[in-house]
């Protein structure tokens, strides 16, 4: 069997806490050291984290890594990445926990990895994406031994491990920096409307309305309301200030990696709200084709940042476009919130691909190109659908 130390993602949970005496029972290790990454969690979290990980006597590493995760966001709205319609929040934060959960086993001379998800999920494919390419064993308790939650529950009864019955809410909530989740329990059945308390970062919209400016550089986020923040703090306060007008909520059925389709409640403010403006202001700088084809590029990096593979290949090349794209978009963009929504009103950029004075109604030519050179555009426009039509009909 096993030996040496196994490095825990560990949160304080019934899954985490029942998987320390199972890595000593099951898998032979002789020590379990517990891990939790803050992503921007609740400190509430910290604590009841600390607090298990001490009734179990296991050794405990809080790793500080918000501003990492920010970047990664940052990099999302550089690259308009949603997935099925909903900014990318749990799949942005797994690489960057499992990276740092890696990099205190290497410091701390561990064996082995592990984690309490289960087999159906999406996290167990993002943390093992990032472990596997180390030399490291990864281990998978939940999974491996087809646990179940009742069976935690009695488990974790029988040795008196330091959990509340297993009972941990109605509902299954995931937060970090910039997003929370909320599933499970009733929220499983699609036809159930969910009450007004599974929310806690967004109000109910209502009919106040507000405006905020937001400033980008090359693509990133720098400036709100003329002030500059760095990337955290301007994301808490988007999320305080967008959130209070009710931006930011999705209900929707999502499509994990393995096939399930699933229920799935997402608080987003400042990311929807971040997204909205980078989109607008892409608007005014981008050429026709540069957009076209970003929407294609946008596309794929939400699909492999929501699989957990950030560090894929195609990523890098894709990052790569996004770098050469992303130095005109720069620039503000003022959005109001209004009725739940993100929506932008006016947007400004020294390197705006527009000019008034062409677009006007009120000018007569555009650069020397007088209005009556389109003639012969409009002419051949449609042509060959008209040539098809006529060859169609005149065939039956």
């Amino acid at each position: 069997m096993p030996s040496g130390t196994v490095a825990l993602a560990f949160s304080g949970g019934l899954d985490t806490t029942v998987c320390v005496p199972l890595l000593k029972e099951e898998y032979g290790y002789d020590d379990v050291i517990g891990v939790t990454v803050d992503v921007g969690q609740p400190d509430a979290e910290f604590a009841a984290a600390r607090e298990t990980a001490a009734a179990l006597g296991v050794e405990h590493h809080v790793v500080d890594a918000t501003a990492e995760f920010a970047a990664l966001c940052f990099d999302a709205v550089r690259a308009n990445a949603t997935y099925q319609g909903y900014p990318l929040g749990t799949a942005l934060a797994r690489p960057v926990i499992a990276d740092a959960i890696l990099s205190v086993a290497e410091a701390e001379g561990c064996a082995a990895l592990a984690h309490g998800c289960t087999g159906k999920g999406n996290d167990q494919l993002r943390f093992e994406a990032v472990w596997r390419a180390s030399d490291h064993e990864v281990c998978a308790p939940v999974r491996e031994l087809g646990l179940t939650r009742e069976w935690e529950i009695e488990y974790a009864a029988e040795r008196d491990l330091p959990v509340e019955a297993g009972n941990e809410g109605e509902w299954s909530i995931d937060t970090n920096l910039w997003s929370r989740s909320v599933e499970g329990g009733h929220l499983e059945e699609p036809d159930y409307q969910p009450p007004a308390d599974i929310y806690a970062w967004t109000d109910a919209p209502s009919g106040e309305t507000g405006t905020v400016d937001i400033t980008f550089e090359a693509g990133v986020p720098v400036a709100v309301d003329g002030t500059a923040m760095e990337p955290v703090a301007l994301i808490e306060a988007l999320n305080d200030r967008a959130g209070s007008y009710g931006v930011g909520r999705t209900d929707m059925l999502e499509d994990r990696m393995l096939g399930l389709k699933v229920r799935e409640n997402y608080e987003h403010p400042a990311a929807t709200t971040l997204l909205a403006a980078h989109k607008a202001l892409e608007g005014l700088v981008l050429t026709k084709a540069e957009r076209d084809f970003t929407a294609a590029v946008s596309q794929q990096w939400a699909q492999k940042a929501y699989e957990g593979v950030v560090e894929h290949p195609l990523m890098d090349a894709l990052n790569g476009y996004l770098d050469e794209t992303q130095s005109a978009v720069s620039g503000t963009v003022t959005i109001a919130f209004e009725g739940g929504r993100a929506r932008p009103i006016a947007r400004e950029s020294d390197h705006a691909v527009y000019s008034a004075d062409a677009a006007s109604f009120n000018t007569e030519t555009v650069a020397g190109i007088e209005q009556a050179d389109a003639t012969g555009v409009a002419k051949y426009h449609g042509f060959q659908s008209r040539l098809a039509n006529a060859a169609f009909d005149g065939n039956k």
